[in-house]
């Protein structure tokens, strides 16, 4: 699974990521997710962000540098953002099933990385698994299985 998850996300330059580049706006759009799941309880604990940055430098296997900038990106496109659909669709796009599963658990990983789960991150949750297209089944799986991960 981790081979997977490694493989979602692909940097042609791990020193600048570029907004034009299909599959670069496609790192965003993960990026901008994983802020979104650390955030959308209005307090980003620093448990959840080390979990954004450890998924985005461990599993996707990004540099430091990289992981740093594609944050900043990631920050700047949330702020200006209306919706998640252009991020979700962006992902829709060039992800297979498996590869949203990944993001989807990833997803679950954070908000469960500060020991509690909010209303609000549930409702998250829900709601981007369907902007992913995932089932419901789905959604519980990845739930499952990134509990299973932060308990080891």
């Amino acid at each position: 699974m981790f081979d997977l998850i490694k493989n979602i996300i692909k940097k042609s330059d791990p020193k600048e990521p570029a907004k034009n580049n299909s599959a670069e706006r496609t790192q965003i759009a993960a990026s901008v997710l994983l802020l979104e799941a650390a955030q959308v309880d209005n307090e980003c604990t620093q448990e959840e962000m080390d979990h954004v940055i450890e998924t985005l430098k461990t599993q996707f296997g990004l540099t430091d540098d990289y992981t740093q900038e594609l944050i900043e990106l990631a920050h700047q496109e949330r702020n200006d953002a209306i919706d998640l659909w252009q991020y979700t669709n962006q992902i829709n796009k060039q992800y297979s099933k498996e590869e949203k599963l990944a993001v989807m658990e990833a997803v679950w990983r954070i908000i469960h990385a500060d020991g509690h789960l909010e209303m609000h991150e549930d409702h998250f949750a829900h709601k981007l698994a369907n902007l992913l297209r995932l089932t419901h089944n789905d959604l519980i799986e990845c739930k499952i299985r990134a509990k299973e991960q932060i308990a080891n």
